[in-house]
């Protein structure tokens, strides 16, 4: 009876524990003791009873909740599983034996009777899952089993055959989903042929109105799609899906409209692999799936109560537009067209929730665009993104500086002629005086010196190096000067050296060499800098401001020199220095008030790492043929300023000037 669930799985799962300890070990050694255990508590309480066919059939969601998210903490089945597996690490041989013939004579009784014995292949299936797995991960299902059966075998046998025989799936729904259960779990460990040949039987199950059923067959289609071959490829090659496309496609989104299935997040997940796993395969089918996922998004912004299913949507969005304008960037304009009136909507109502998301689809459209056109459309939404109050939400300020970063780098004109610097200077304002979100308010800043003219900025440079140091001087962070430096870098890569001296000196006579005293050489900064561009930025902008640079030559900064280009050799010999200041580790931790969604970020929305040296190569070599051209505009000086640095220091510049060909005189 079901009111004594609880006192049975606390009873049986006390059992499990006694069995695990080695020394209760002499208590089940008796094979009559064994059998005996077997035959009166595992096998009655693995028997499927009456409640469950119900929740089966009447709340899908907990079955689900239950059997395959292993949310099944107190029932009887899973503490008779657990028993199983505590018996079997003393006594594996005998147990394994006691239950081989169980499960055969299981199999049997359904295959005398199949309609009036259907629960005995179902608990024989149960016993093979919870005795063959020894350990499991997430991602590849069983790692390691036990020979109870030969799994390949027993699926070929009793599995397979039950999954291609479609005429029986209303009468034993439950069967079916143990089957298409089995293949899932086992998946690393079947014979790839035996889970290539089962996926189109799988794909029908998805046709079927018991929820149970067709989330199991999309949560197998799910792990499936990602499977690899021995080389690392996919298992399921595009000629392997190609006959079963359009029947894959089609089933996922009539699954949700079963009942209860409407907002199903295994199907969701399932479309998002599909379209993954298809690439340019799926275009064509695109233009009749489009609008069913545009209406489900408009659908859940009306009420967004399933994050997960909320996540998949977004991501398959962002997928159609990625494999779309991979080979014709110009279709973008036919999702913006579809998308935005949607997007428009969930922003009015200000939906949370779906916020960041939509930040994050507009830059990869607005991304997808050439340089020198921002549509009107986005135009119209600028001054909209600068609203202090979607500043407030956590979750909203990566994805709105990766917006803001597209507008600048697509139509920096339109930012210049529509007056918005401003609008972005108090954005950037307001990120650098956070602790947590400082990083952001740097590429923001990057961003605006790269693409927007010198000449534009000019009466705003001044004034926003005022407030990096007086942030600086106010808390002082390890995060905080290594984003400082490189941005140092950027602005010289774009400016010159000279434009940052003379800009840094015009806040107080001398400061630069301050800056680089107290900053660029001292403790070794330099080394702290992490992130592969970082450290190339950091290096091509380091060797402009040295060889480029007259007044560090021969002008009043002349002592920099040298000790600037130690720091520099340093960076490209020693290793990166890791370390945090202890009163630093709790830094990230800041006061936000309330309730705040998490910030998602969407996978297939990703951005592109940005290189703003490319055209650099090896920045050794940028250094090496630097210093040549500086020697050659100053003949005599180069000698005696790298006769200075220490003797390890000198060894290694020689052997970049040696490996590039330069002399220096």
């Amino acid at each position: 009876e079901t009111k004594y669930d609880l006192l049975v799985s606390n009873a049986i799962q006390f059992l499990a524990s006694v069995a695990d300890r080695p020394h209760y070990k002499n208590l089940f050694e008796d094979e009559n003791i064994l059998k005996s255990i077997c035959e009166k508590v595992i096998v009655p309480n693995m028997e499927l009873r009456e409640v469950d066919v119900e929740l089966f059939e009447d709340n899908p969601e907990e079955f689900i909740r239950r059997d395959l998210e292993g949310s099944d903490v107190d029932t009887r089945r899973r503490a008779a599983c657990d028993l199983v597996k505590g018996l079997s690490r003393h006594f594996e041989e005998k147990i394994t034996q006691i239950f081989g013939g169980y499960v055969q004579s299981m199999l049997q009784q359904y295959s005398a009777n199949p309609t009036q014995n259907w629960k005995s292949k179902d608990a024989a299936l149960y016993l093979v899952t919870s005795l063959a797995t020894r350990a499991k991960t997430a991602k590849h299902g069983i790692t390691q089993t036990n020979q109870l059966v030969n799994l390949g075998e027993f699926c070929a046998t009793h599995v397979v055959p039950e999954l291609q025989n479609f005429n029986n799936t209303s009468e034993f729904p439950i069967l079916k989903a143990d089957c298409v259960k089995y293949v899932m779990t086992f998946r690393s460990q079947l014979p790839p042929t035996l889970v290539t040949s089962a996926f189109p039987s799988i794909i029908q199950y998805l046709k079927f109105p018991a929820v149970v059923l067709h989330t199991y067959a999309a949560a197998a289609i799910d792990k499936i799609l990602i499977m690899k071959d021995p080389a690392g490829a996919a298992l399921l090659k595009q000629s392997d899906l190609a006959p079963v496309t359009e029947p894959l496609l089609m089933s996922l989104f009539g699954a949700f409209d079963f009942p209860g299935s409407t907002e199903n997040e295994y199907v969701m997940k399932a479309v998002m692999r599909s379209f993954s796993a298809l690439q340019d395969s799926v275009i064509p089918y695109l233009a009749h799936l489009l609008p069913p996922l545009t209406t489900k998004l408009s659908q859940a912004a009306k009420n967004p109560t399933r994050p997960h299913y909320n996540h998949y949507l977004f991501e398959s969005l962002s997928l159609s537009i990625r494999i779309v304008c991979k080979s014709n960037p110009g279709a973008v304009a036919n999702f913006e067209q579809v998308l935005f009136p949607v997007f428009e909507e969930i922003l009015k109502a200000d939906v949370q929730e779906f916020v960041p998301y939509v930040f994050q689809i507009m830059s990869l459209m607005l991304e997808l665009h050439s340089e020198g056109n921002v549509p009107e459309p986005y135009m119209a939404l600028f001054s909209f993104l600068l609203v202090p109050l979607l500043w407030e939400r956590p979750a909203n300020i990566h994805p709105l500086v990766r917006l803001l970063q597209a507008f600048i780098s697509r139509g920096p004109n339109q930012i210049i002629g529509q007056d918005k610097i401003t609008g972005l200077l108090g954005v950037f304002q307001k990120l650098i005086a956070s602790k947590s979100n400082d990083h952001e308010g740097f590429y923001l800043l990057q961003s605006i010196v790269e693409h927007l003219p010198a000449d534009a900025l000019t009466n705003y440079m001044k004034q926003v190096f005022v407030v990096l140091f007086q942030r600086l001087m106010s808390s002082k962070t390890t995060k905080y000067v290594k984003s400082l430096l490189v941005f140092f870098f950027v602005f010289v890569i774009k400016n010159g050296g000279t434009a940052l001296i003379d800009i840094i000196d015009q806040i107080q006579n001398g400061m630069f060499g301050m800056v680089v005293d107290s900053l660029v050489v001292k403790d070794g900064s330099i080394q702290k800098i992490s992130g592969s561009i970082e450290k190339k930025i950091t290096a091509v902008g380091l060797a402009k401001l040295l060889c480029e640079t007259d007044v560090l030559v021969t002008g009043r900064y002349a002592d920099k020199f040298t000790p600037l280009l130690l720091a520099l050799v340093a960076l490209f010999e020693l290793p990166e220095d890791e370390s945090v200041p202890d009163d630093e580790h709790f830094i990230e931790i800041e006061d936000t008030p309330g309730y705040q969604t998490a910030y998602s970020q969407l996978i297939f929305a990703g951005k592109p790492d940005y290189d703003p040296v490319a055209g650099i190569g090896d920045a050794r070599t940028f250094l090496a043929k630097s210093l040549g051209s500086l020697s050659a505009r100053h003949p005599g000086r180069l000698p005696g300023l790298i006769g200075q640095l220490e003797a390890n220091a000198q060894q290694c510049l020689n052997q970049y000037l040696q490996a590039n060909a330069v002399t220096v005189q």
